[in-house]
């Protein structure tokens, strides 16, 4: 069995997302962000980057005592590994993969992260929220252009960096992005969406905290564009 201590972030989504693609055994501990529930003792023992996610494998890899691992991609590489799913065993794949997943951990995460949090404080702050806009578009723009041609980020099939990168990229709404400027991604997102192991991993947010974003489909979207613009 596996301890996933999680909220409702983007980087808890790409561990649920996962362990509902594989099937692993696991058990959810809330770590309610809300409450400074990451600064407990008894969490900071296993995360002491006080960070969410982070798991304890009961059953890990190998036998022994059980394994704690803190760090979101450090996480899907360990799982991955543990199902023999999501990332290939030839040594061009897997660093295809490993190298989209480091790409999302570095890029995209930190750069809309802080766009997030300049745009909910109470000061607004231009430059800060132009910069990492910018940026973030730009990284959008990366993902779009990697995705012109392939189904998929890395390699043939669906894979942790797919995971990785969604979680990022499904609440653009938040981010002031239109999606129309990537239609490349929007595919992608659309694709990641329909598959039901995410389906099941959002659901779990919803329940858990119902002010959790979820991601926006396209069908939602259009709706949406509907009611304010409606057809005479």
């Amino acid at each position: 069995m596996i301890d996933l201590h999680y909220w409702t972030t983007p980087n808890g989504h790409k561990v649920t997302m996962l362990l509902e693609e594989t099937g692993l055994p696991y058990n959810i501990v809330p770590i309610n962000l809300v409450q400074n529930e990451q600064f407990k003792p008894e969490f900071l023992e296993i995360a002491p980057n006080n960070k969410i996610p982070a798991i304890v494998d009961h059953d890990p890899i190998g036998g022994g005592a059980p394994i704690s691992i803190f760090e979101s991609g450090a996480i899907l590489h360990y799982l991955a590994d543990k199902a023999g799913q999501l990332l290939p065993m030839d040594i061009r794949g897997r660093t295809e993969v490993m190298q989209w997943l480091f790409w999302q951990v570095a890029g995209l995460g930190p750069m809309p992260g802080q766009l997030i949090f300049f745009l909910r404080n109470n000061e607004k702050f231009d430059f800060a929220i132009n910069r990492y806009r910018a940026e973030t578009a730009r990284l959008f723009g990366v993902l779009n252009k990697r995705l012109e041609d392939r189904e998929w980020l890395a390699g043939e099939s669906y894979s942790i960096a797919d995971i990785a990168a969604y979680g990022w990229s499904a609440p653009y709404n938040l981010f002031g992005l239109d999606v129309d400027d990537y239609p490349a991604l929007e595919r992608w997102l659309e694709a990641i969406a329909s598959r039901p192991a995410t389906a099941r991993a959002y659901a779990i947010a919803k329940d858990m905290n119902p002010q959790a974003p979820q991601p926006v489909r396209r069908a939602e979207r259009e709706a949406a564009i509907e009611r304010e613009n409606p057809r005479v």
